[in-house]
């Protein structure tokens, strides 16, 4: 009797395995679109709080952010950036204006909204806005400018 349940709880298991590897809707490769137009969302460099990033200054943060978006379009990348205040009001407004520029498949959202726990209510209402504004679209995170388009690529490749 006990041999029976252990092989019947193995093959509900084998079932359940077969059916996810066949059917892995959950895995991002599989969300990937042949869009490449995205949105990439962060704070303006002049809305940073730079005292809590030693050695980093609004000129090398600028800098760097068109770094990465001239990466992103050199890879085939269709870019609307949507740089924000740190007021949350103000910048789900800036967020909505910048939604309303077109038809995007995911959304970068940038480590600075992400990471400090003082934007912890502008993340939220970015998300939530983005939600709202643009059903079904994908979101991704990356840790630096320079990381974006990684981030991007994991959901959508360029055409």
């Amino acid at each position: 009797m006990r041999a029976a349940a252990i092989i019947l709880v193995l093959a509900g298991l084998g079932l359940a395995l077969f059916t996810f590897l066949r059917e892995p809707k959950d895995h991002a490769m599989n969300h990937q679109d042949s869009s490449n137009t995205v949105l990439s969302v962060g704070l303006h460099p002049s809305a940073v709080d730079y005292s809590r990033y030693p050695g980093l200054d609004e000129a090398m943060l600028t800098a760097r952010i068109e770094a990465g978006e001239a990466a992103l379009r050199a890879a085939s990348f269709d870019l609307v950036s949507c740089q924000l205040p740190a007021d949350p009001e103000a910048a789900e407004t800036r967020l909505r204006e910048c939604l309303s520029q077109g038809v995007f498949r995911v959304a970068m959202i940038g480590a600075g909204v992400r990471m400090a726990p003082e934007h912890t209510l502008l993340f939220e209402r970015l998300v939530n806005a983005l939600i709202e504004g643009a059903p079904g679209i994908r979101l991704c995170f990356n840790t630096s400018p320079e990381t974006t388009i990684d981030a991007l690529r994991r959901w959508v490749q360029p055409g």
